[in-house]
């Protein structure tokens, strides 16, 4: 079960506007599986980082038409899960940086 979780929990964004989520209203960004609903995700980040999820939007991100040439390719989909935790509570992301 608990190899599941990490399937669920792809890797966190850090991007500038996820970077500003995080100190202003306690959010955090992650990529997660295209097939993982709300529960699931809420779950895995209880689970992995020891925090209490208060709430989680997702979003599709279709993949992009990449061009090499003549040759033409296409990235794959994605999905992004902003993670809203409890007041006072926080992940450190920079662990091993």
């Amino acid at each position: 079960m608990d190899r599941k979780r990490y399937r669920v929990i792809q890797r966190p964004l850090f991007t500038e506007k996820s970077t500003r989520l995080q100190e202003e209203l306690n959010q955090y960004a992650f990529a997660v599986d295209a097939g993982a609903n709300k529960h699931e995700i809420a779950d895995a980040i209880e689970k992995l980082f020891g925090v209490t999820v208060r709430s989680v939007r997702t979003q599709g991100h279709m993949g992009k038409v990449r061009r090499m040439g003549r040759f033409a390719g296409r990235q794959a989909d994605w999905k992004k899960a902003i993670v809203t935790l409890a007041e006072g509570e926080s992940i450190d992301l920079y662990e091993g940086i």
